[in-house]
């Protein structure tokens, strides 16, 4: 049985207790793409969480939600189809679906490891929603496949709710939504408060719940955010040291696929910058993370960010593998 840890706030005064602060991003591997398999992979990434914590790291969680989100807005948008008392759910609140119970597997996956090692921290999920601007770009070019596959009839229905809807030859249609980018995360504060606290917290999930701010109404937006980009922005507003994005690879690759493809180590931000614009990394794959990397080490001097996979962190944390950008 291990050690039970005390909490930094409760150390006398006069002993020195540094602690470094990481946002930690989830991809789909963490969570797996249903009930049974999300309880699984919650179960394996709740010990990478806890080697953190051993190491010494106050952590913040953010993950993917793509699968999950899709499967509760085709079941709502289907439940309400056949029942007339009940009515089709928007993407907001299919998002905080989403926050709320892969939060639910997650939290008590780390909470159960963590005891099983003789350390207690509690851990929190917070419904968190995230700004974005109705002048974004990104709401005039959707680009976000989501749900399932619809006729021509249900999907001209949908384009009379003003939802837009694109052709897949062969298959059908399938709904379509914008990914604008995160402006401000509105739980902030709460937050910060728990990783002042020194406990784990869960948040922003799925990219959070986009919402457009009317004065102090807070609307749903029809939309999502990109994982990683809200990782950034998160591991910014709380005065992150290094920001951990877990993928399926150990390393980042540039000319992918080509006889010259090469494995990224330590980069510096210039370099990143400078493959980012040389189109190396696909849109929705590596340059989100990319570009998250580098937005939040330009925000403050020490800051670091690496991308590897789950297997190789132990070694990326120490130096030996892991694609690393710094300063």
């Amino acid at each position: 049985m291990g050690i039970w840890r005390i909490p930094y706030f409760l150390y006398p005064k006069g002993v020195e207790f540094m602690k470094k602060r990481a946002v930690v991003a989830l991809g789909h591997r963490a969570l797996g793409t249903n009930l049974p398999k999300q309880m699984e992979a919650t179960r394996k990434t709740s010990k990478v969480i806890a080697d953190l914590i051993e190491d010494g790291y106050q952590v913040a969680v953010t993950h993917s939600n793509a699968p999950q989100v899709g499967m509760i807005h085709t079941a709502m948008n289907e439940f309400g189809k056949v029942h007339e008392d009940y009515t089709a759910a928007p993407m907001s609140v299919c998002s905080a679906m989403s926050q709320g119970y892969i939060g639910y597997d997650l939290q008590n996956a780390i909470r159960e490891e963590l005891l099983n090692r003789g350390i207690y921290r509690t851990v929190s999920t917070i419904l968190t929603q995230v700004i974005v601007d109705p002048y974004d770009e990104a709401f005039y070019t959707p680009t976000k496949i989501l749900g399932r596959y619809m006729n021509a009839e249900e999907a001209g229905e949908e384009r009379k709710k003003g939802n837009y809807v694109v052709e897949e030859p062969g298959k059908g249609f399938r709904r379509i939504v914008s990914a604008p980018n995160p402006v401000s995360i509105v739980e902030i504060d709460a937050i910060r408060a728990l990783l002042d606290a020194d406990q784990i917290v869960i948040a922003c999930g799925g990219g959070g719940i986009p919402v457009l701010q009317q004065d102090n109404h807070l609307k749903g937006a029809s939309a999502v955010i990109e994982k990683d980009l809200i990782a950034g922005k998160m591991a910014e507003e709380v005065d992150a040291d290094e920001l951990i994005i877990l993928t399926s690879v150990e390393k980042v690759k540039i000319n992918l696929g080509r006889p010259e493809e090469e494995a990224l180590g330590e980069i510096s931000v210039e370099e990143a910058k400078m493959y980012m614009e040389e189109g190396h990394f696909g849109e929705y794959n590596m340059l989100p993370k990319l570009s998250a990397s580098v937005e939040f080490i330009g925000k403050r001097k020490g800051r670091r960010a690496v991308i590897t996979s789950f297997e190789c962190l132990k070694d990326a944390l120490k130096g030996r593998n892991g694609t690393w950008v710094s300063e």
